[in-house]
Formats: structure tokens, C-alpha cells, sequence
């Protein structure tokens, strides 16, 4: 089955304008994608959406162990050519925003920590699965 942007793409679009930023998906909390913008193939975004998923348990298991609560508020990730930032965007969901090498990291994550509040967790979230 080939994921298409969905109707809620225009909930990321205010991230993906920002400069540098070439990917944005939301994905669950098992990795499935939910959405992504019109500028991210399907094939891009649902290989993201599965990485980030082992992104996000690694990111657990090292807040379990070293931090306060077991939840990280954000990964990221520095490679050559750019930056990964994974972030809860409600209850079982993760955005996950690709971007080129050249940006401002901070500007990044604070632009995606106010597009999880404008858009309000509910309307991101996705059910985990038990059990």
C-alpha cells in the first residue's frame, strides 16, 4: 500500500518553510507513517517514519536510565550533509523533521515545539498499542 499526504499535510507546512528543512512526517509510536508533506515522496517518508520509531525506543531507553522521566522530549541527530529532530507531538506520535546542514538547530526545534501547540496534541495524536 503507498501512504499518500493526507489531508492534515497543511499542519506541517509552516515547518517545512522554514529554511533549511527538507522532510517533515508525524509518525506512531510503531513507526507507521501518518502524515507528511507534500514535499516528502512516500517512499522518503516511510523509510523516516521507521527510523525514527528505532530512534525514539533507543531515545526512551537512555532516558529511562539517565533521566528523570522515561520519555525524551527530542532526539536529534547530526550527519554529514544535515540534522534529524524527533520530537512527541501527542500521545503516541512523533514529528520528525529532516533538515540541511546549514540551519540554526535551536530555531528548528523551537519551531516544531510551537507547530506541536498551534496544532494541539490531539489533533497529531495517535493510539498506542497495548500489549
Amino acid at each position: 500500500m503507498t501512504v499518500q499526504s493526507s489531508d492534515n499535510s497543511w499542519m506541517l507546512e509552516l515547518i517545512r518553510t522554514v529554511r533549511g528543512v527538507r522532510h517533515v512526517v508525524v509518525l506512531s509510536s510503531d513507526g507507521l507513517l501518518k502524515v507528511r508533506t507534500e514535499h516528502t515522496p512516500a517512499d522518503v517518508a516511510d523509510k523516516l517514519a521507521a527510523a525514527c520509531a528505532g530512534l525514539s525506543s533507543l531515545g526512551h531507553g537512555i532516558s529511562k536510565e539517565f533521566g528523570v522521566g522515561s520519555v525524551p522530549r527530542q532526539v536529534m541527530v547530526e550527519f554529514d550533509g544535515g540534522f534529524l529532530f524527533v520530537r512527541g507531538a501527542g500521545d503516541g506520535s512523533r514529528l520528525a523533521v529532516v533538515t540541511e546542514s546549514v540551519i540554526d538547530p535551536a530555531l528548528v526545534a523551537q519551531q516544531m515545539q510551537a507547530q506541536v501547540l498551534v496544532i494541539g496534541e490531539r489533533t497529531l495524536s495517535t493510539p498506542t498499542r497495548s500489549g
